[in-house]
């Protein structure tokens, strides 16, 4: 039968764009609306419940929506609150993939290291998962404090990306690992800096790829695939939409994906959220 209701994707920033390239790729005719806090990022350093918070707030946009699906491209929200929130919408709910399988199978050595936010290495979700599967292999995590700020300010090159960059992976680099999970949907935004840090012989585990491929494995089994050859995108921010538009060229080639250009809004969340 099918379902042609939009797929809702959202993310603390930017960063979530990769996984909306992605799922274009593997979903071609679904309608998607994607939702990046702009006006509150970076989340990473902020308190849990506030984490929390403001992810029942974009959620409840979705249900007003009225999405099919609604993908948490964050890994902070995805460890805090993506059980605890399948509980409460009345939508499909999947989280950004862990890595954790693509860097198991490419570590010659066992040796993996994990960046991410401060909030997201805290929760040990990655340890955890990598621990659960392998319990031999050791675990070297790094939280990136600076990385979505100066992402998300466009300063993808130069001294201060570049001294950040440094700070955060010269430890893993010496510690010997051979593949490295980018824990932070924003993270691709400077995958080449990284990979020249960490040098050819790291592989560097991007996991939006096979987040888009879970949301299409569980589409398919409850029969909620769209029927349609092509869908559009809705790109939303809570702020500062020029930047937004620019990240957007950066990240997914739309006239090549879609054959209609997206859509950009501005959105009051808090609007959504009072009333449902």
């Amino acid at each position: 039968m099918g379902d042609n209701a939009p797929i809702g994707i959202y993310d603390s920033g930017l960063g979530g764009l990769t996984v909306v390239r992605e799922v274009l790729s593997l979903l071609p005719g679904e309608d998607i609306i994607y939702f990046g806090d702009t006006a509150r990022t970076p989340y990473g350093s902020r308190p849990p419940a506030e984490i929390l918070g403001f992810m029942q707030e974009i959620l409840a946009f979705f249900a007003g929506q009225k999405v099919k699906m609604a993908i948490t491209a964050c890994n902070t929200m995805t460890a805090l609150g993506l059980e605890q929130a399948k509980t409460e919408f009345p939508f499909l709910l999947i989280g950004v993939d862990n890595g954790v399988p693509a860097a198991l199978a490419a570590s010659r050595k066992q040796r993996i290291g994990v960046i991410a936010t401060e909030a997201t290495i805290n929760s040990g979700n990655h340890a955890r998962a990598i621990k659960a599967a392998a319990p031999a292999a050791r675990v070297f995590a790094q939280p990136c404090p600076s990385f979505v700020s100066l992402i998300e300010q466009e300063k993808l090159s130069g001294p201060e990306i570049e001294t950040a960059a440094r700070e955060y992976l010269m430890p893993l680099a010496a510690s010997g690992v051979d593949a490295l999970i980018l824990g932070c949907t924003h993270y691709p935004f400077i995958s080449p800096l990284i990979r020249e840090l960490m040098g050819p012989a790291v592989v560097l585990i991007d996991p939006a790829r096979e987040t888009a491929a879970a949301a299409r494995t569980q589409l398919a089994h409850t029969d909620k695939l769209a029927t349609r050859a092509r869908g559009q995108v809705r790109l939303c921010f809570s702020a500062d939409l020029p930047r937004a538009k620019r990240a957007a060229a950066c990240v997914i080639d739309f006239p090549r994906a879609r054959s209609q250009a997206p859509s950009f809004a501005l959105v009051n969340l808090q609007a959504y959220y009072s009333e449902v």
